[in-house]
């Protein structure tokens, strides 16, 4: 027995410990998905689709707006080697974020008399005022997981993707079995954003404590192509995935956006499991692998090795979601299993794209990368906006297969990028 686990040990150990540390990740966040999958059968006889197409509407401002809320000085952590740049930076990241949260509160003071009278500000009602505090907090949270990653605290961040899960879904089971409405969703989503926080923010004190010097403004100097391009490339990045969910709740009268909203939810659950997983642990090695000039092979091991681990259950998923999903959900949910059957090549894309996509970071691409977050807002909100004056019944099918493209293009570009810098 001691001979098995030896073995065992030594191959979660193998390559840096990669293993390791993407098993530590896939079990917090195993636990959190299928805490949230148990919940979504009872959440889908409290809520309707309309009150997901509320909530999602929320989830897209505040997805939207926080991604930039730190200037993306926290995505840039983990790069540097020495402490007091990655002091500097996590400083930089809370001060942009606080300074945000700031702003946005007056934005909104000034903005809301001429935008009350939209349709979707209208369902909201006043829970509109919670979109700068859904901001701020998981501005928070992203800056302090960052935090975690460079010193390699995976526990940790998977400790706190499993509090998200049983305060966010608990809040709204509670929610909506005593008092019924949307706002029970908002609620819940505002507690998985803030899940841990308290965890991470100690252990973080601690570190800072040990670093007397942190040089904000050369900081800020050298890292400047954050807020630079990464920000507008973030920004571009998420607006196209979140805004043609705003644009279809504005336009499109019934429940469609909580059909996609749902969708999202349920195919989120391996890119959750595998995608961000791998992501945290690619992210937090791939510095070493690139000064052996390996980074290339790397990458390319890593998209291998999540083929290998998600072909299956994709297309598992897609033979079964035309039947199950009306049974698990709830009549009310009987067309969600074809929505996620035109989701699923996207999704799938997306999951291989998304562990190796902050390389271009690593190897100082961020202007391309802007371009890339660019070419695909305009192939997904501006095609959107033309198929929707065009012929409104195809705007769902173009939301899903422009994805699919965008996310094909990305893998593409970035495995050549490091190919063609491997060879210089």
């Amino acid at each position: 027995m001691k001979s098995l686990l030896e073995k065992v040990n030594a191959k979660l150990n193998a390559q840096g410990g990669f293993l390791k540390a993407v098993s530590v990740l896939v079990g917090g966040t195993a636990f959190a998905q299928l805490i949230g999958f148990l919940c979504l059968p009872f959440l889908t006889r409290l809520y309707s689709p309309e009150d997901y197409s509320i909530l999602g509407v929320y989830i897209a401002m505040v997805s939207i707006l926080s991604v930039i809320s730190c200037l993306r000085f926290d995505i840039a952590i983990p790069i540097p080697q020495q402490e007091d740049e990655g002091k500097a930076l996590l400083l930089l990241a809370l001060l942009s974020n606080t300074i945000f949260f700031i702003v946005l509160y007056f934005a909104l003071l000034l903005i809301h008399p001429f935008i009350q009278d939209f349709k979707i500000i209208k369902q909201l009602s006043y829970w509109i005022w919670l979109v700068p505090f859904g901001v701020y907090i998981s501005g928070l949270y992203s800056a302090l997981q960052y935090w975690a990653t460079r010193h390699k605290r995976f526990k940790d961040i998977a400790r706190t993707r499993m509090t998200q899960a049983v305060f966010g879904n608990g809040t709204s089971l509670a929610t909506g079995a005593i008092w019924g409405g949307f706002w029970g969703l908002i609620l819940g989503q505002i507690l998985n954003f803030s899940g841990g926080l308290i965890k991470l923010a100690i252990s973080a004190k601690k570190d800072l404590s040990l670093v007397k010097s942190s040089p904000l403004k050369d900081t800020f100097s050298k890292y400047s192509n954050f807020p630079k391009y990464s920000t507008f490339e973030a920004l571009a990045n998420t607006s196209a995935i979140q805004l043609p969910l705003i644009i279809i709740a504005s336009f499109v009268i019934g429940p469609e956006v909580g059909y996609l909203m749902m969708a999202m939810k349920v195919l989120a659950i391996p890119m959750g499991l595998i995608g961000s997983a791998i992501s945290q642990v690619y992210l937090a090695n791939a510095n070493q692998y690139l000064s052996n000039g390996e980074l290339y092979k790397y990458t390319k091991e890593i998209v291998y090795k999540v083929l290998k681990i998600v072909t299956i259950p994709f297309i598992l998923l897609a033979l079964a979601s035309p039947f199950v999903f009306t049974w698990v959900f709830g009549e009310k949910w009987e067309n969600l299993g074809t929505y996620i059957l035109y989701m699923i090549p996207w999704f799938f894309m997306q999951i291989l794209v998304s562990p190796v996509s902050m390389s271009l970071h690593l190897i100082n691409k961020q202007k391309v990368a802007l371009l890339l977050q660019i070419l695909g807002f305009i192939l997904r909100v501006v095609g959107l906006l033309l198929i929707f004056y065009l012929n409104l019944n195809y705007i769902i099918y173009y939301y899903v297969v422009s994805g699919f493209i965008f996310y094909l293009i990305y893998l593409l570009v970035v495995l050549g990028l490091l190919k063609w810098k491997k060879l210089q």
